[in-house]
């Protein structure tokens, strides 16, 4: 499993025009879901992006988590994280979990976060979404389990 975490100042997402989720800051999270994964993945996952200091202190050291500074999490399920061009320029996408599967892994991910007492929304999984956000820093942070 492989996430893009990005700490933002605001994010929304759309489908088909229609306003789906929004968070006022927090964390916009890309996760994707690769054969084979379980969900110890998920749990890993959850849990270091629940308790990632990448929010600035008193001091403006990057200090606190999304939970410390009241933020929000939108996890949003991107397949084509697993996305293989190495072999030319059309990616393969063969190392990315069939939907049904990865669908049910990238719930379990939300509910394993909220149990961190994150607040957490979501995209759609397998749907075309509109995501606009405002990155703050940027502060870009990758992780894999």
């Amino acid at each position: 499993m492989k996430a893009v975490v990005q700490r933002v100042k605001r994010t929304t997402l759309s489908v088909d025009g229609d306003l789906i989720s929004e968070i006022p800051f927090g964390l916009t999270v890309f996760l994707g879901v690769k054969v084979g994964d379980v969900e110890k993945d998920a749990e890993y996952l959850a849990k270091k992006i629940a308790g990632l200091r990448i929010f600035e202190d008193e001091n403006g050291k990057m200090n606190l988590s999304v939970k410390d500074v009241g933020g929000e999490v939108l996890l949003v399920s991107q397949f084509t994280l697993y996305g293989d061009a190495s072999h030319g320029n059309r990616p393969s996408f063969t190392l990315a979990e069939r939907p049904e599967r990865a669908e049910l892994l990238y719930e379990y991910a939300v509910e394993t976060l909220r149990g961190y007492g994150v607040t957490v929304k979501k995209g759609v999984f397998g749907a075309d979404m509109k995501i606009e956000q405002l990155n703050d820093g940027p502060v870009t942070i990758l992780l894999d389990s």
